[in-house]
């Protein structure tokens, strides 16, 4: 859990608002990915906060959401909070 809230920390209130804009299971867009790469300690450090939720896009791309623990972090606290 202590790393998660550090990564969560590292993110800036328009990412996470941006994250909470998309909802539990949101796919996050290459800014988001690259933005927990960053609170996570650099380029790629994020891989495991976020994975593939199976589907793929029109380009054949796969789509990455945030792990499960990690999103009901997120969520939670807004519910919390709201």
């Amino acid at each position: 859990m202590t790393e998660i809230n550090a990564v969560l920390a590292g993110l800036t209130f328009e990412e996470l608002e941006e994250i909470k804009a998309l909802g539990p299971g949101g796919h996050l867009g290459r800014d988001l990915i690259a933005a927990v790469d960053r609170a996570a300690g650099g380029p790629d450090a994020g891989r495991g906060f976020y994975v593939l939720d199976g589907m793929v896009n029109g380009n054949g791309g796969q789509f990455h959401v945030l792990r499960n623990d990690v999103s009901d972090r997120i969520f939670q606290t807004q519910t919390a909070q709201g």
